[in-house]
């Protein structure tokens, strides 16, 4: 067959993914806070799209001049052509004091001191910018006066000048600190900061001896053996057999108790209540002067139980953007600001700005939507964990929730990304309802994985020194209850809770308890 070239029409059907339908799909899975950066982006770009005001907000603070008139001169009846005044107003038109009018003026009482109250001491009601009518003209903010936080190199810095007399031991000890990290740990080399600084080791080396004295304890410490060590001396606990106890902290993780009182000479009671001790100290001692500030998850969906015995399912109102499209703008603009030297381009602008405020304002109520679908069904699949707690989570995937909402499994993955729940029993991602399912020992319905690592650690948390559960143990009891489970499965679920052996929580119990290592 001969090749040619030939012109025919043919009609197909395509989904073609538009930067905007791409930018829609961008928007279900953005946070609170991603979502409110784009939509400011947005707002600054666009001239049509406004903020819209909050509840009880009409959108401008300042008061309308025409009526603070007809306030002040309202008319109480007929024949009244002249202006009401206040009880507060004097005839003169400027405000009388209210003690002079009340005959109550300081000087009546105190005739002495008023020459020294005026002019020098004003009054001291004008002194404070939230009193009504001050001179100051607007409130202060109580945050104003909170005091600002210590980070570890101001505490270190108010030490320093009674501990140091000298400039250049504070000049070497401002070195120092600045080589700290967050968690107060020394990372610089003797040898370098001396060669740095132009002075000997053994200077920096005092130096750094009498700045391990300083507070908090352990502070400027090179390891973690030395930080420790540091804190025992300053409670004159830091005797040989401590010492010994420091100097092996392997042993320590790994729970070998009985190879520890080889090495210290000391007995099982002396063991733990050295063991006691050492938790006690603080391995981070400048872990409490972080400057960064915890910030709190604002849940997109508030779960509550309604009064029917269900559950009420609402959307988080200060999670949801507030975006409205200025039409009243847009007409004016279209019919008065178009230049006569281009009116297409001004026309196809302002089209085009509408056209994009308009695609975005029903992504995000099309998004609000979406997340409320998914989020009912969830409650629905876990009702029985919302009223009997996570023993009773259910196994549950992407498909089944995408299949009653009929939607992709990919669109119900990007809903759940970065969104949280508030519920009774706690917030909670939307990615903690989605587990895998194990086996039923009855053959019946699936447990779900994270139902069945809590019970794992509850049964772990029973234990006692005599009877610590081995991982075979707890398949058992597992199997006992309902659940078909493999030893090393139940190993993967223990290690991933950093719950150790039962060897080693065997030695672990018998040392708190004071019994003898088998």
């Amino acid at each position: 067959m001969a090749l040619s070239a030939s012109l025919f029409l043919r009609q197909t059907q395509s989904l073609v993914m538009t930067p905007q339908l791409m930018q829609s799909i961008q928007l279900l899975q953005m946070t609170h806070f991603e979502l409110n950066q784009f939509i400011a982006q947005e707002v600054e770009k666009n001239p049509l799209l406004d903020f819209a005001p909050a509840d009880g907000e009409t959108g401008s603070d300042v008061p309308d001049p025409a009526e603070i008139h007809a306030h002040q001169h309202r008319d109480d009846g007929p024949g009244s052509g002249e202006t009401q005044a206040d009880w507060f107003d004097s005839p003169s038109g400027a405000p009388e004091p209210l003690g002079e009018s009340l005959d109550a003026d300081f000087e009546n009482v105190f005739p002495d001191d008023a020459p020294q109250r005026r002019p020098d001491a004003p009054e001291l009601i004008s002194q404070w910018k939230s009193m009504p009518g001050g001179d100051g003209g607007e409130s202060f903010d109580l945050d104003d006066f909170v005091a600002g936080d210590v980070t570890l190199f101001d505490h270190l810095a108010q030490q320093i000048p009674f501990l140091l007399p000298t400039a250049r031991e504070r000049l070497i000890a401002r070195h120092l600190t600045d080589q700290l990290d967050d968690n107060g740990y020394l990372h610089g080399e003797i040898a370098e900061v001396a060669e740095q600084l132009g002075a000997a080791e053994a200077e920096v080396e005092d130096a750094l001896a009498a700045l391990q004295t300083l507070d908090p304890p352990g502070v400027f410490a090179r390891t973690l053996r030395e930080c420790l060590a540091i804190q025992l001396r300053q409670k004159d606990r830091f005797d040989p057999a401590m010492q010994a106890l420091v100097a092996h902290l392997e042993l320590l993780a790994k729970r070998d108790f009985a190879a520890l009182r080889k090495i210290c000479g000391v007995d099982d009671e002396d063991l733990v209540d050295m063991l006691a001790e050492i938790r006690a100290l603080n391995p981070r001692p400048g872990s409490g002067f972080q400057s960064g500030v915890s910030e709190s998850i604002l849940p997109d969906i508030v779960v509550r139980a309604a009064n029917d015995g269900g559950w009420a399912i609402e959307l988080n109102p200060d999670t949801l953007p507030k975006v409205l499209v200025n039409q009243t703008y847009f007409q004016t603009v279209s019919k008065r600001s178009v230049k006569p030297a281009r009116p297409d381009e001004d026309q196809n602008f302002l089209s085009e700005c509408l056209q994009n405020a308009n695609w975005l304002t029903r992504s995000l109520d099309q998004r609000a939507k979406t997340i409320m679908k998914v989020a009912t069904e969830i409650v629905r699949q876990q009702d029985a964990f919302l009223v009997n707690g996570v023993d009773h989570l259910r196994p549950l995937n992407l498909k089944t929730v995408a299949d009653a909402i009929k939607m992709h499994e990919s669109t119900v993955s990007r809903v759940t990304s970065n969104k949280y729940m508030l519920t009774p029993r706690g917030l909670f991602e939307l990615k903690y309802f989605f587990t895998v399912s194990i086996n039923s020992a009855e053959g019946g319905d699936g447990h779900s994985a994270e139902a069945v690592r809590h019970r794992i650690r509850a049964l772990i948390e029973k234990e006692t020194p005599e009877a610590v559960l081995s991982d075979d143990d707890i398949v058992v009891s597992l199997k006992t209850g309902g659940v078909e489970l493999a030893r090393r499965t139940v190993a993967k679920y223990r290690e991933a809770m950093n719950i150790p052996s039962s060897v080693q929580r065997r030695r672990e119990k018998r040392a708190r308890a004071g019994i003898a290592a088998c």
